[in-house]
């Protein structure tokens, strides 16, 4: 299978960057999820329903979240950008 440059962010298929390209797909389902808890720790701290301990917790575990993601976008190359895949006709991921 011949791999052609495409523009956005697309996986790699090439057989000999497989690691590359499932550490993307990996990586971009984390940043995704990552994401979703995030949007919904904010719902909840705007509707008041976490206590100060809760928020604080809360806080510092998605800082590490980041932070980890940081780590292992390094370990493979990749940057925040690589994430956004492109799924053609739907668009980008996120």
């Amino acid at each position: 299978m011949e791999h052609t440059p495409h523009s956005g962010s697309r996986i790699q298929l090439d057989p000999a960057h497989v690691e590359h390209g499932l550490a993307q797909l990996v990586l971009t389902l984390i940043e995704l999820i990552r994401q979703l808890m995030e949007r919904q720790a904010l719902r909840r701290l705007e509707a008041g329903s976490l206590t100060d301990e809760q928020i604080e917790m809360l806080g510092e575990t998605l800082m590490q979240l980041e932070a980890k993601m940081e780590e292992l976008k390094d370990a493979f190359g990749l940057k925040s950008e690589d994430l956004n895949i492109n799924l053609g006709p739907i668009g980008n991921l996120m």
